[in-house]
Order: structure tokens, then sequence, then C-alpha cells
């Protein structure tokens, strides 16, 4: 899948959450809903990187750890969504931005800081 294919297949999963926040909740999620959900999902994040680390014991191993790369994606992917970014041109734009800085940078030289 292109990234225009992930964004899809994102946005497809959003709309069966509002679909039966709906109908379970009688209410979807705002932007700052996901927000906090994102913010959940970073902590569980943290959590998994900790275990694959050796400092903390959590269940669910390195399928545990792809579940939530996986959903802190989709989370990026639905807060661009909803605030109407063009996610894939900004990554595309910072990432030369900070490929210039950094190499810029580089080519300075000098003892390391």
């Amino acid at each position: 899948m292109d990234f225009g294919e992930l964004t899809a297949r994102a946005i497809r999963v959003h709309d069966l959450y509002d679909e039966l926040n709906r109908r379970e909740r009688g209410r979807v999620w705002s932007r700052g809903d996901f927000m906090l959900g994102f913010m959940g999902d970073v902590g569980d994040l943290a959590k998994l990187v900790m275990a694959e680390e050796g400092a903390r014991e959590v269940p669910g191993g390195r399928a545990a750890l792809e579940h939530e790369l996986a959903d802190c994606l989709w989370s990026v992917m639905i807060l661009a969504h909803r605030y109407d970014v063009d996610l894939e041109n900004a990554f595309r734009r910072t990432m030369a931005e900070l490929d210039e800085a950094i190499s810029a940078r580089l080519a300075e030289g000098g003892a390391p800081g």
C-alpha cells in the first residue's frame, strides 16, 4: 500500500468507529477525544518499548509492540485528517527541512559538543 491507500484505510476504520460510537454511545469522538486516545496509545507504547528494552514486564511481547505502533500511526493519520492536514506532503516537507538542517550542521564540522 502507498501512503494514500494507508490513509484511505485509516479513514475507513475512523468512519466505522464513528458508526459504532453513534450506536453505542449516541455520539462520535471529537478531535480532542482522538488526541486523548492518542496520548493513551503513546503511554501504552512507552511501556511496550520499556519491555522490549528489558526494563519492565508487559504481556503481549513483540506483537503488542507492533499493534501499538500501528495504533499510534492510525491516530496521527486521523488527527491529520480531522485537522485537514496533508500529512504526506507535510512529512515530505519536514523531512527535507530536517535533512537540510542536519546536513548543514554536519558539514560545519567541529568537535562534538
